[in-house]
């Protein structure tokens, strides 16, 4: 690289080592956070050299509990960071209990100095409860992507393992944390040093912002069969209005009695019943993550009746949407 090329850098000096504030959550998900610290300890290893020193913070400065139960002594307590600082927040299980009045506060006062804020697993809801990603794209773990969406449509969902828009971070969880600092450490330091880090966490495939994280529909469900696959796609986009098993089965050029055989021989159901869970994980993900009422989960799902909806809800799950909302609510409303 030249000077010329070094000097354009919106890094610190050379000399001054980078440092990330981690914002441990409530509940937050370890794998997530120790990742990322992973990540920068290799480098600076790799480098032999401090490039990058962290920081430890949360609300209250004593101990914060992972989603595992272990309890980790924090550095400080949310405290006045520095212009050339990066903040990763890290959540995990119930984001919504964590996302207190006081983190969101800290978070919109630090973000004003234009640090780069990034929000690790279920963090990004964080982000946008603070209103950090309005107008952003952005991702989510995949199964905070449905309440994510009906709470904050101003938001650019994708699916991508992680994502940078502008000074906005936000990755799907697990070993994502690990593409995305990879990314920042390139950026920074250049991909010869980033290589170097991934052999050391014998990471052999480097995702990039254009993969997605889930797996494909075969590997997900054990079969690969092309037609099979494709109308389980047309199921999972096609939830708040469904479409019927005989234009599922027109789409990929079957009649509706060899659909039924195809369902029943790889997945042992009908595709009606497929869809039907489908429809009820969602259901079940947007009554115990966000505080939309019943009615209107009911209807996101595809189902006209609230009654019929309570029926195959608690068919399925042995409760009642009601009840399932109801044992959630309390700490939903923080």
């Amino acid at each position: 690289m030249s000077q010329m090329q070094s000097a354009t850098r919106n890094d610190p000096p050379a000399d001054k080592p980078k440092r990330f504030v981690f914002v441990l959550l409530d509940n937050f998900t370890l794998l997530c956070f120790s990742a990322a610290v992973e990540s920068l300890r290799i480098a600076n290893r790799m480098a032999n050299k401090t490039l990058y020193e962290w920081r430890i913070v949360g609300e209250g400065g004593d101990i914060v509990h992972c989603s595992a139960g272990s309890g980790f002594k924090l550095d400080s307590d949310l405290v006045d960071l520095n212009r050339d600082d990066t903040v990763m927040i890290c959540g995990g299980i119930d984001v919504q209990a964590a996302t207190t009045k006081k983190v969101l506060g800290w978070i919109r006062r630090e973000a004003r100095k234009g640090l780069l804020v990034g929000g690790l697993c279920t963090a990004a809801h964080t982000l946008a409860k603070a209103g950090l990603l309005d107008g952003k794209r952005a991702t989510i773990h995949w199964e905070n992507q449905d309440s994510f969406a009906e709470e904050f449509p101003e938001v650019d969902l994708t699916k991508s393992v992680f994502v940078v828009d502008g000074n906005r971070l936000t990755t799907a969880g697990g070993t994502s944390s690990i593409d995305l600092m990879l990314k920042l450490i390139a950026d920074q330091q250049g991909e010869e040093l980033a290589n170097m880090v991934a052999d050391q966490l014998i990471y052999a495939s480097i995702r990039t912002d254009q993969d997605t994280q889930r797996l494909s529909v075969p590997t997900r469900i054990g079969v690969r069969h092309p037609k099979l696959s494709k109308v389980i796609q047309m199921m999972e986009g096609n939830i708040e209005e469904p479409i019927s098993p005989s234009i599922l089965a027109k789409n990929v050029g079957m009649s509706t009695r060899q659909l039924e055989r195809l369902f029943r021989r790889y997945l042992n159901r009908s595709p009606k019943r497929y869809y039907m869970e489908l429809r009820l994980q969602k259901a079940r993900n947007l009554l115990m993550q966000t505080d939309m009422s019943v009615i209107n989960v009911a209807l996101a799902c595809g189902f006209a009746s609230p009654s019929h909806f309570s029926k195959c809800y608690r068919s399925h799950y042995d409760t009642t949407p009601y009840r399932e909302r109801g044992s959630h609510a309390a700490r939903l409303s923080i």
